[in-house]
Formats: structure tokens, sequence, C-alpha cells
């Protein structure tokens, strides 16, 4: 009886709803190119919270990410990062020295999109009746993998990314999250290194130092 129930529940929510037709291969929508906006990063290895201001450019391949503190955590630095994609390179700045640190990027450039080979997993609604914000779930599962290493949520409508999770390896597991959104760069000056970078040190600052 009760998955007689659920059938019928489903098929209703297909009505009332408007879920995606089986017999209509979903597609991944285009993420915009360059936005403002804020976003919450969770490390399930550490259980840390990460808040920060990001600026998103695309089309020239950099991220700029502006930690932001909200109470008082001794001994805790904050940073902001400039991630120049193209140049491979990445800035680390004290936003309270301005000390600065230049590394080496070691990976490519990922943006936050979703790739056409993804695959559809799920459109459903987030909230409730009267505000709703419908999304799509699509992942990078293959059938000859088990287990998927990215899974994105984004908006219907414009394809803003909702949140993101990417494994890297069996211990680095993390979901960020987004919102305040915002399309296009208001200052494309956060993504210029400040002058101390001329004489940054090539070693990473740590968050937590000893007071």
């Amino acid at each position: 009886m009760l998955r007689l129930v659920f059938i019928f529940f489903a098929a209703a929510a297909v009505h009332v709803f408007g879920l995606p037709r089986l017999d209509v291969a979903p597609q991944p929508c285009l993420a915009p190119l360059q936005w403002e906006g804020r976003l919450v990063q969770y490390d399930h290895s550490t259980g840390r919270n990460t808040r920060a201001a990001a600026s998103y450019d695309a089309q020239n391949q950099r991220i700029r990410i502006l930690q932001q503190h909200k109470k008082h955590t001794p001994c805790q630095k904050f940073f902001e990062y400039i991630f120049l994609y193209q140049s491979g390179l990445m800035f680390q700045i004290d936003q309270k020295t301005k000390q600065c640190s230049k590394i080496t990027l070691t990976e490519a450039w990922d943006p936050f999109d979703i790739p056409s080979n993804s695959t559809f997993e799920d459109q459903y609604f987030i909230g409730g009746p009267g505000d709703m914000v419908e999304v799509q779930e699509w992942s990078d599962r293959k059938p000859a993998r088990k287990h998927e290493t990215w899974v994105g949520v984004y908006t219907l409508k414009d394809c803003y990314p909702v949140q993101e999770t990417y494994t890297k390896n069996s211990s680095v597991t993390t979901s960020t999250r987004f919102f305040d959104i915002e399309l296009g760069i208001s200052d494309p000056n956060v993504f210029t290194p400040p002058s101390t970078c001329q004489s940054a040190s090539p070693e990473r600052m740590m968050a937590d130092s000893k007071c």
C-alpha cells in the first residue's frame, strides 16, 4: 500500500510542479561567466566552514576570494586570495598586515559550471509553497564508476550555482554553497595583487598562528 501511495504522489507531483518528462533528456544549462557574490565552503574532513565574498571571472580564468569573519577568532588570520589561472599563479594576502605569498598553481582552471558530459541526477524545488526556486542537480557519475566525485546544483531559470560538492580523494571533500549572486564585475581591480606582492614569499601562510 505504501508503495502505491508513493507512486500516486510522485505522479501527482509531476503534474502539479512540472518536473521533467522522462522522454526528454535534460541538457546542461550555461552558467554566467562573470559574477560577484558570497559563498560558504564546508570542509568535511575538518568540520570547518569558511565564509567569503567572491568575484568570479570565467572569461579571464580568475577568481578573487575575500574571507569574511563575523566574530572574533583569537590567533586566526584571514586572507584574500587572487587566483590567476592564465598566469598559473595564486596570491595569498594577509588582510591585516598585507603580507603576501605567491604560489604556483598546479591544478587547471575548473569553472563553476555544468560540464557538457555531466549526468543529470534530479530536478526539484528548494523552499516551499509560495517561496520556491527550481533547480537541477548534475554529477560526473559514469556507468563504469560507482561513485561521483562532483555534484553540482544550479538554478533552472538562470543557471546560477547553488551548491557544489567535490571529492578530491578519500580524505578531502568540500561542499560550497553560493548566494547573493550579482552578474558582472563591479571592480576589475580586485584581481590585481597589491604592491606588497612584488616581494612575495613563495611559502603559503597558515591561518592559525601563535598569539
